[in-house]
């Protein structure tokens, strides 16, 4: 059991890993200043943003919950 919770723990946490590298940063500095102009003409693409954030929280609680469960077994 304990196994099987630990192998679960370490696929969610790569996957948490991935979705919060695969989101877009903050913009700062001059290059922020360069992309912030590009976004006012073009647009910004939230949508692949937006899911991204879904999938980092429900990935977060699976791996909170994992952890829990982890701990008391």
């Amino acid at each position: 059991m304990k196994i099987v919770l630990t192998v679960f723990q370490v696929v969610v946490a790569l996957a948490l890993i991935a979705s919060v590298l695969l989101q877009s940063g903050r913009s700062a500095g001059i290059s922020g200043a360069i992309a912030g102009g590009a976004e006012a003409f073009f647009g910004k693409k939230k949508g692949i943003d937006e899911l991204l954030n879904k999938i980092s929280a429900v990935l977060a609680i699976a791996f909170l919950v994992l952890t829990l469960l982890l701990s008391l077994v």
